[in-house]
């Protein structure tokens, strides 16, 4: 049940905008040095990466949630 409400499209979609704002937002806050010094390696990306992965991870998180929420309201 969790991963059928997961990979909904609006669910997806409103996961995606918010990994993109706060994961540019944390990105900026953590590594805007090493970006602005052109110290990017490998390593950093992985990191800049599971930045961007954990909004993602938590938004679709609360959205599953709060549809299975409404779901048993409405039983």
């Amino acid at each position: 049940m969790f991963w059928r409400i997961a990979l909904q499209r609006d669910v997806v979609l409103r996961a995606l905008k918010t990994a993109a704002l706060v994961g540019l937002l944390l990105i900026a806050i953590n590594h805007w040095d090493a970006l602005l010094a052109g110290d990017i390696d490998a390593t950093r990306v992985a990191k800049m990466l599971l930045t961007i992965l954990v909004p993602y991870s938590v938004s679709t998180y609360a959205s599953v949630r709060a549809i299975q929420g409404l779901e048993s309201e409405d039983r």
